[in-house]
Parts: C-alpha cells; structure tokens; sequence
C-alpha cells in the first residue's frame, strides 16, 4: 500500500470496463459513474448544481413538456446511435408544438455488462447533439439492471420548452383546402435500422435522418405563414401521422403518389423487403398542414433552410366525414392509406 495516495480512487476504465450493479447503488461507484461520465460530457451550470432536480428560469409564454422513451436496437446505426437520437427526438416533440426548446432531462436504465466505451461513445453523441442544438440536459437519472434484463442501455428524455401567447399548431387545426408538406425525403431512418440490424448490404449505403428540427421550425414560423399543424412523423410513418391529424381534426386527406419524395435507395430496400415508405420512421423530418394562399412563401422558406432542401408539397386537405386518408397512384388510381396495423419494425427509435 505504500506509495498510493490516502483517498486515491481508481479511474474508471473507461476503454476496458463494464457496467456493473454497483454503478446503480448510489454510493461511490455511481457517484463516480456520474462524475466522470455524465458530467464531464453533459456538464452545464444546471447540472453543476448537483441536485436530485434543477431550478431553471422560464421565459415568459406557456410551458410545453414532452417525454419519450429510447429503445432502438442495434444501439449504433448509419448516421446516428441512441444518444443523439434520444436528444433530436424529444427536441423535435416540443418543436412541433410551436415551442422553442429550453431544457432536457435524461434517465438512463443500464444493463450489466455494457462495455463502458459504448456507454462513453453514447454520452458523447448525446453532449454533441444537446450543444449542436443548444439545449442543455439539466438534470438526470441512473439506474442499472442485471445482466439479461435489459439490452445494452434504454434512454427516457423530457423536453421542456415555451410557447409564444398566439401559437397554436397542435392536431386538431387542419381545414379543407389547407396544403400539405413534407420537409424532406422519406423512409431513411427506419430502413437505416432495419438494413443494419439484419446485416442487409445494398449498393448505397442508407442513413438515417436523425436531427433537431428547431431550426427549421424557427424559419418557417419567421415566414409568417399560416401554419395550421406540425408533427414529427415518426413510429408509424407519414401515413399513421396524416391519420392522426385526419382523426383530430375531422377531416380528410389526398395524397399524390407521384410528388413523395423518396430516396432510390430506401425504395428499392422498401420494394425488396415489401414495405411501404409511407409507413417506416423518420427522425429528422416533419409535416406541415399548412392556409393554401402561403404554400409557397412556407415551401421557400422550408427550402432554404439546410434541413428542408426538399421540402415537398404532398397532398391537400379536403372535407370527409370518414376522415379518410387517400392516394391518387402514379397510375391514376386511387387507394386508402390506413392507420398502421401491427408493428412494421419494431425498436427503430
């Protein structure tokens, strides 16, 4: 023992080591887990005041919350991993709502056995995307599980976030005539998931579309466009969230197949493994229901924005007591596109 300083606590080995049961005790080693992980990445005056909460100031407006679980399986995919997933995905949650982001809380559930060079891989991602979209994680949670009664790591975010007096986008807004836009192409982050998780090699590479939209929402709300509705369109697809909207809002829907736009390469992966484009995740676009007279002043706004270079005009809204959801095909015909039945591919977020 001679030589080792008194108090001298070993490092984690973070290149080497594993999660194990003593990192979700709460006594030293989470203590240390916490020091020299999370907070060395996370790190901010909110989270420095090392607190079971965090006392925030909140600009004036309404508040906005939303809270998401992170299950994605594998943990790391083309474009992305669990991390900044779990940052954009709940930032976008409360962006939609005509909010500006304010704050996230993280809770972690942690399996025995996690490489801690995964975990630090994770927390980093994490930092990058929370700093990139300048929302800070203020607070957080960790709790570890034995070895088989998780899969690596699950991640529940909260956003909070305030909304001006006046601004409303929420679901139930939609009026016939209105226009309806997608930012960007579809598909990219659930065949992203599905081609790695199954070890399918296409010619192009396919990688998800994960990012915060807050940006691009600040554009078009800057636009002064009538903005009737905004969504993430997620689990479920574009065709599950036009049908939450048709259902909220009592109205119906016609699509145009032809002006989708869908990346080659994630319509050959979908027409191979027999899926539909409409129905598979997105985590970096959204959709906008938007008055007809300002389709294009929204569309160009949209459009000059990075994040909605491809910004499409998709369909319109029109009066239906089914509130159905329709496609007029590439042939001229036309079908109903439904809710989503069953899970089409399960943890992609």
């Amino acid at each position: 023992m001679n030589g080792v300083r008194k108090g001298y606590v070993r490092p984690l080995d973070l290149r080497h080591g594993a999660v194990d049961m003593t990192h979700g005790s709460g006594g030293r080693a989470m203590a240390q887990l916490i020091e020299e992980l999370f907070a060395k990445h996370l790190g901010n005056d909110f989270l420095g005041q090392r607190n079971d909460g965090a006392v925030m100031p909140i600009p004036p407006g309404r508040l906005v919350m939303s809270t998401d679980g992170h299950v994605v399986s594998p943990l790391f995919f083309p474009g992305g991993d669990i991390g900044c997933l779990s940052i954009n995905g709940t930032i976008n949650d409360v962006a939609v709502l005509g909010a500006t982001p304010l704050y996230l809380a993280a809770g972690f559930i942690l399996e025995e056995g996690l490489p801690l060079a995964d975990l630090v891989r994770i927390v980093e991602s994490m930092a990058r995307a929370a700093s990139e979209a300048g929302v800070p994680v203020v607070t957080g949670d960790t709790k570890v599980v034995q070895k088989g009664a998780g899969d690596g790591v699950y991640i529940t975010t909260t956003g909070v976030g305030v909304v001006a007096d006046g601004e409303d986008f929420s679901g139930d807004r939609a009026r016939a005539g209105d226009q309806i836009i997608v930012s960007g192409s579809i598909g990219e982050h659930g065949m992203a998931i599905m081609a790695q998780r199954e070890g399918l090699g296409f010619a192009a590479s396919i990688v998800s579309d994960t990012a915060a939209l807050h940006g691009l929402i600040a554009a078009m709300r800057a636009s002064g466009a009538a903005i009737r509705t905004l969504r993430d369109p997620t689990r479920g697809g574009v065709a599950t969230t036009l049908n939450e909207i048709a259902r909220q809002s009592g109205v119906g829907m016609m699509l145009q197949e032809s002006a989708l736009p869908v990346q080659a390469e994630v319509a050959a992966a979908c027409e191979f493994l027999g899926l539909d484009p409409l129905y598979v995740a997105n985590e970096g676009k959204l959709l906008a229901i938007v008055a007809p007279e300002d389709t294009d002043r929204l569309l160009a706004a949209m459009r000059a924005h990075p994040l909605g270079q491809r910004a499409a005009l998709i369909g319109r809204v029109h009066a239906d007591a089914q509130h159905f959801v329709q496609m007029t095909t590439a042939f001229g015909g036309r079908r109903i596109v439904d809710w989503l039945t069953g899970e089409q591919l399960p943890r992609i977020c």
